[in-house]
């Protein structure tokens, strides 16, 4: 197994991805189930951020409760796929900052070519999470990846639904420091780079583009 990698092998993110597999399952079906697995995904990733404590008042007594410490997290969706777990995540921790790294794939080359970027500030003083569905080749991850790092960022994971042993290696191999968070290790790329046995498209099934 990959040292830069964690399998969150709950049985609900298991079940949920499941029906998303299934070529059967309706584009509004896949967008909820992808907000739902969001936000199970996201407990994993946030697991060991840090805590401080600050005095409160309860009904009952005061006391020294844990809240979280430093500035609030950074979400980077890689678009446009990355939307559909930005939103979840943002559910659960809806004070988080947002940004956007446009990457699209190169159809002949698979690898990925800018177009839009727009982060908040400050990144090297939060946990900066970074959303997109599915690690591939790893070139968009990568990519981003050293956009952030460019702005700043210093405590970066990535957040993916399903993940091929090619992209999770290209991501250890580049940046060993940033862990991988997926429901699914699966088996490998196919000729087109798609995962196998993947989910296909994610952005065309959850906008209907295709």
């Amino acid at each position: 197994m990959y040292e830069n990698l964690t399998i969150v092998d709950h049985p609900l993110v298991q079940h949920k991805l499941t029906l998303m597999r299934n070529g059967q399952t309706s584009t509004a079906v896949f967008r909820q189930l992808l907000r739902e697995i969001s936000m199970l995904l996201a407990y994993e990733v946030t697991r060991d951020l840090k805590m401080t404590t600050k005095e409160i008042e309860t009904p009952v007594c005061p006391m020294s409760a844990p809240t979280l410490a430093g500035k609030k997290l950074a979400l980077i969706s890689i678009l446009r796929a990355g939307n559909g777990l930005l939103d979840g995540v943002l559910e659960l921790i809806p004070s988080a900052r947002v940004g956007f790294v446009g990457l699209y794939r190169d159809e002949e080359t698979h690898r990925p070519i800018q177009y839009y970027y727009k982060v908040p500030s400050e990144l090297q003083e939060r946990r900066v999470i970074a959303v997109d569905p599915m690690l591939a080749t790893g070139y968009s991850a990568s990519a981003a990846i050293d956009l952030l790092k460019n702005s700043g960022a210093k405590d970066i994971k990535l957040m993916c639904l399903v993940a091929a042993p090619e992209g999770v290696e290209l991501m250890r191999k580049n940046h060993p420091d940033v862990q991988v968070v997926t429901a699914s290790l699966d088996e490998c790329l196919n000729d087109d780079a798609y995962i196998v046995p993947g989910l296909g498209d994610a952005g065309d099934r959850m906008f209907g583009t295709k």
